[in-house]
């Protein structure tokens, strides 16, 4: 039986590799993780900037207070992560074509992100906010969206009526998004 590896404090620069192992406090940056297989791997208070992950596959991938910072996630399946403890932060990241399919992320912050055509159906999103972020044909069905933010949000298109959103912000911009299945037309001014 071979023994674990653990990588603690560690930074990790430029690198196209990753070992199987528990990482802890670590950072990557500029990494590209383009396709890779990161199944069954421990990242505990972790941050990753401008790191292209896309399509990397994250079977079993234990993500516990992890940042994302500047990175390219297209096509990644959070929701093949394991849920326990799971807790991650998106800021300048392009999420585009990710899953996140019946998944606990309340409280979850994506700050200046690109989520277009992203996947929310069926999550816990409560309490999430989605500042400055683009989320143009993302996906929001059965989603628990109370108390979430969307004020400085655009481009989001989602029926009021399938998603809970009992304390959710929007802004006066925001309504056209929120009504377009009604054949509501919204202008601003005369």
């Amino acid at each position: 039986m071979s023994k674990l590896t653990i990588f603690e404090d560690d930074t990790f620069e430029g690198e196209s590799e990753i070992l199987p192992g528990d990482y802890d406090n670590c950072i990557f940056v500029n990494c590209r993780f383009f396709g890779a297989d990161l199944s069954n791997r421990l990242f505990t208070d972790c941050t990753f900037i401008d790191c292209d992950l896309t399509n990397a596959k994250l079977h079993e991938v234990a993500l516990q207070t992890v940042a994302f910072e500047g990175c390219k996630l297209l096509g990644l399946r959070f929701d093949d992560c394991q849920n326990f403890l799971f807790k991650v932060s998106f800021t300048g990241c392009n999420l585009e074509l990710t899953t996140f399919h019946e998944w606990k992320m309340k409280g979850t912050e994506f700050k200046e992100c690109v989520l277009r055509e992203t996947d929310f159906t069926g999550a816990d999103l409560q309490e999430a906010s989605f500042d400055d972020c683009d989320l143009e044909r993302a996906i929001f069905e059965r989603t628990d969206l109370r108390r979430a933010d969307f004020r400085s949000a655009r481009n989001y298109s989602f029926s009021p009526e399938d998603n809970r959103l009992k304390g959710t912000r929007f802004s006066i911009g925001g309504l056209p998004g929120l009504l377009a299945e009604y054949g509501v037309v919204v202008h601003d001014g005369l």
